[in-house]
């Protein structure tokens, strides 16, 4: 796996479309066509709320997201600007969570803790990868990726277990992440670093 094809931090359901598609779609318009469709998406989503339910619009949003982006996923991602793809990818995960979030009622700070674990798990993975410790298979399996978190908080706001479901999410992914970084790091200790004694001396 190309380090840009580890840093879309795919689960399950998106592996199993780009295996479908066998490597052939382009990654970086279809992933461009998903987040245009979220921006649509996404901005008639609260308005489109039928009194005390959910918004149609904002829970279809991880299906449409995941049909158009998922079937690039075992792509090689060797073009120029292939880079740009996981960073589009967070960008609608992040974005998605806030307003679904901010629509059904969520406290901000839930929303806020929730996006925070997520990106603390995306820098721990982007760091360790330079330092040559690539997050185990298992666990990226279970952290879901991003589409089975987007589709876990779209059921749980169909049933109305929204402010539940983040506190959930935020916590497990926490410890997932959390737990398992920092028995890696335990593992392999410093690495090879160059120590730098910043005190200066008279």
């Amino acid at each position: 796996m190309t380090t840009v094809r580890l840093h879309r931090d795919d689960g399950p359901v998106s592996r199993v479309l780009g295996g479908m598609a066998a490597g052939r779609l382009p990654p970086l318009p279809a992933t461009v066509l998903a987040a245009a469709a979220t921006g649509v998406l996404l901005a008639a989503g609260p308005g489109a709320r039928p009194p005390g339910g959910p918004a149609p619009a904002l829970l279809c949003v991880p299906l449409v997201v995941l049909l158009l982006a998922g079937p690039s996923s075992r792509h090689p991602h060797s073009g120029r600007l292939d880079w740009l793809v996981p960073p589009i990818l967070r960008g609608i995960e992040y974005g998605y969570l806030a307003v679904l979030g901010d629509a059904q009622g969520v406290s901000a700070p839930l929303v806020y803790v929730l996006i925070t674990v997520l990106a603390l798990h995306h820098y721990d993975t982007a760091y360790r990868t330079r330092q040559g410790h690539r997050p185990r298979a298992w666990v990226r399996l279970a952290g879901l990726g991003w589409e089975g978190r987007m589709l876990f908080t779209a059921l749980a706001g169909l049933s109305g277990a929204l402010p539940f479901a983040y506190p959930a999410l935020a916590a497990y992914l926490g410890v997932l992440s959390g737990g398992e970084s920092a028995a890696t790091w335990a593992r392999k200790g410093r690495g090879s670093g160059v120590m730098v004694d910043l005190e200066e001396r008279a």
